[in-house]
């Protein structure tokens, strides 16, 4: 069953959500890799702890996306002991019109707007979002450029609940991040699907979520059951 009953906003995490990121950026950071000096590294378990940095950088003073992936890249060549250059990172925001959504998006999203408002909401730049191919134009756009301020701390929830016209209590938020997604919209009262692609496990420090899927596409008969009940 739906935690929001016949909710009028569905509001979306992208990255990692709507965008299969880590595959999508992969051979950004290959190319990033490849430029510096020292021990070699998998790509995937640098990417996982770049990304950590940039979690941790969310909940300090606001910052431009970019600034903080720039940051967290020089952390993270310290990290593993590698000498790079942090304007690399480049790679990374030249990899974004390139970007895949994964396959059930663009036909569950198609759905989804004949009876609902659909709101994107991320940390990132306006203009990275821009270049991001989602392929559809959305009823409320979310950044943390807009927001000046990141999900975990709650600024962009807020941001969202703030500009989507209708109470929080019709709003139904579905995203793939523990650590960004639950641990912001939940304690201000929203509603979250978490949306599983990965099969993790739920780290005990996060709030739990609503309601748990493996893809977007396995809400449309939750919501069609809810929209006869």
């Amino acid at each position: 069953m739906l935690p929001v009953h016949r909710p009028a906003l569905l509001s979306f995490d992208v990255f990692g959500t709507l965008i299969s990121v880590r595959e999508s950026t992969y051979p950004a950071f290959e190319r990033i890799l490849a430029g510096t000096q020292g021990p070699a590294v998998s790509v995937q378990e640098f990417w996982e702890a770049w990304e950590e940095e940039n979690i941790a950088a969310y909940s300090r003073p606001y910052l431009p996306y970019k600034e903080i992936c720039r940051e967290s890249l020089r952390h993270t060549f310290e990290r593993f002991g590698l000498r790079g250059d942090p304007a690399s990172i480049g790679h990374y925001f030249d990899s974004f019109p390139r970007q895949r959504l994964y396959d059930d998006v663009l036909p569950t999203l198609e759905e989804l707007g004949k009876n609902h408002k659909l709101a994107v909401v991320s940390n990132i730049d306006d203009d990275l979002l821009a270049a991001t191919p989602l392929s559809r134009d959305f009823d409320l756009v979310c950044t943390a450029h807009k927001a000046k301020g990141y999900k975990p701390d709650g600024t962009l929830f807020r941001y969202l609940i703030e500009q989507a016209g209708v109470g929080k209590e019709r709003i139904l938020h579905s995203g793939q991040s523990q650590f960004t997604d639950m641990v912001g919209a939940k304690p201000l009262g929203l509603a979250v699907v978490w949306i599983n692609r990965r099969g993790g496990a739920l780290h005990p420090s996060v709030p739990k979520p609503d309601l748990i899927l493996p893809d977007i596409k396995s809400l449309l008969p939750r919501l069609e059951a809810d929209a006869a009940g």
